[in-house]
């Protein structure tokens, strides 16, 4: 049989036949994808805006292998991407995008930031390599007061969730990242809703775990970048993302490369051959 070259050895347009852009869909039936969902359901989880998410049918779930590798992360940018889309077409509010990865299910809270960390960097390179800037209502900075994760021009606040969180509203059997987009906090803000959905949030968590989040702040009054993982960082913490400046972007190799499938979790198993990485695992 033909060697096939693993997608990371594609050459970028080496014969890439034309198409229509395969926008991933979310892995709604996916075990794991289930039992998330079923979590946000539990009457005492504190996230309101996550169960109406969940009930207005707007959570958004891809299902990931490992979150220390990054084997999926073509895919979940594609599919960041897809719901981004989504939400411009549609722009209805408590709209989110949650992956739920596989494993590993031991990871310490130090470990579970990193690879937090790590996966937000390999999306935002991504982002970088297309030519996205980030997004100018934020900074890019994250020891900036005003940071926040931009992807796609837009600005996300992270959540992580992981079986060895400290806090019970973190903890799930498997890593979890969910993306929130900071357009929506603002359009609450300019509703008038946002302060009582805060402090509704904010009471249910004491309720459920028996004490305020220390690492808490307000979106200016530090950098949200110490909230993502849900551990409480030391004062001396230093965030390990650097975001990049935006390559110049040819727009026709980004239009061809994504005709070809360049987000399309089968089209990359099928190309990388029996000996890809994780062959076999459900993406």
């Amino acid at each position: 049989m033909q060697q096939v070259a693993h997608p990371r050895q594609v050459p970028r347009h080496a014969g890439l036949p034309q198409g229509p852009l395969p926008l991933p869909g979310d892995d709604a039936t996916h075990p794991l994808a289930e039992r998330f969902r079923d979590f946000i359901r539990n009457p005492p989880f504190p996230c309101v805006g996550a169960k109406s998410a969940l009930t207005r049918g707007r959570l958004r779930i891809a299902v990931a292998r490992d979150i220390t590798g990054g084997q999926d992360d073509a895919r979940l940018y594609g599919a960041l991407l897809a719901f981004l889309g989504r939400y411009k077409a549609r722009p209805d509010l408590f709209q989110s995008f949650a992956v739920v990865f596989e494993g590993p299910h031991d990871l310490s809270e130090e470990t579970f930031e990193g690879a937090l960390w790590a996966r937000a960097q390999a999306l935002a390179d991504q982002d970088c390599r297309i030519g996205h800037a980030a997004d100018p209502r934020v900074a890019d900075d994250p020891d900036d007061p005003h940071f926040s994760l931009s992807l796609a021009g837009e600005a996300f606040f992270i959540v992580g969730l992981h079986p060895r969180a400290s806090r019970l509203a973190r903890r799930f059997e498997a890593p979890v990242l969910v993306f929130n987009l900071h357009d929506q906090f603002e359009r609450l803000r300019a509703e008038g809703r946002y302060e009582r959905l805060r402090e509704t949030i904010l009471a249910r968590d004491v309720d459920l775990a028996g004490s305020v989040n220390p690492m808490l702040a307000r979106h200016g009054e530090r950098s949200e970048a110490v909230q993502y993982s849900g551990r409480a960082v030391p004062a001396d913490w230093a965030c390990p993302f650097r975001r990049g400046a935006p390559e110049p972007a040819d727009w026709a190799a980004v239009a061809r490369d994504l005709g070809a499938g360049a987000f399309d979790a089968r089209r990359l198993a099928e190309a990388a051959g029996p000996d890809a990485e994780g062959e076999g695992q459900k993406p």
